[in-house]
């Protein structure tokens, strides 16, 4: 979506920017915070933990993006509904106090119009992740999770699109709801024997899109 409203916002107001080190956390789900937090550079992880302490990858933020959910206009403090968690050497944030927020987001029609497109491009996004899961099965939801790191990190090389980010098994595991690395292990080398993937120097490459489209469910 088009982030201009929101980096107009952003320099305009000249917010104060917070810096996070490598797997450092921003925020944590149920903990209370009064803080709006907006992704200025780097690569963040957004999960939640389950009752029985599993945790669920929801997506990977890349761009300038809104990290923590708004909720209502009124409320100080607020519980932080997700993890945000740092996955790149280091990421930036800017900083703004959720109710001035919500007040400048009032002030402008347009901001109003870039916070109702940001809610429905999020719930579609979340509404159609869930159908992927539901429906793709393990292999399929692999494949799915693949698409969507090509997404993000994708570089075509002669080898085939390179995802240029390090993802381990056990994370793929947790963006699917597969419960052991192994498993993801086990589809990945279908993968490979399939000629839907190579994996080298710790990168996967896909080399035939095609076939890891069959796989998916869009």
């Amino acid at each position: 979506m088009d982030n201009s409203v929101l980096k107009e916002y952003v320099e305009k107001n000249h917010l104060p920017i917070v810096q996070k080190g490598y797997h450092k956390y921003l925020t944590f789900e149920g903990v209370e915070d009064c803080y709006t937090y907006i992704l200025k550079s780097g690569v963040v992880k957004a999960s939640v933990i389950s009752n029985d302490g599993r945790e669920f990858n929801l997506r990977y933020i890349t761009d300038l993006e809104i990290v923590s959910i708004l909720r209502d206009e009124y409320s100080q403090f607020i519980d932080s509904p997700y993890n945000i968690r740092v996955e790149s050497e280091t990421a930036e944030f800017y900083r703004i106090n959720r109710v001035k927020f919500w007040k400048d987001i009032n002030k402008s029609p347009e901001f109003q119009r870039y916070v109702k497109d940001f809610y429905r491009y999020r719930l579609l996004y979340v509404m159609k992740k869930m159908q992927q899961m539901l429906l793709n099965g393990k292999l399929g939801a692999v494949c799915t999770q693949l698409y969507d790191l090509y997404d993000h990190f994708g570089v075509r090389t002669p080898d085939g699109i390179m995802i240029d980010f390090p993802v381990t098994n056990e994370e793929i595991a947790k963006f699917c709801g597969i419960s052991t690395a192994s498993s993801v292990s086990r589809i990945l080398k279908q993968l490979k024997q399939n000629g839907i993937i190579t994996i080298k120097n710790h990168r996967v490459f896909i080399t035939n899109m095609e076939l890891l489209e069959d796989n998916i469910i869009f």
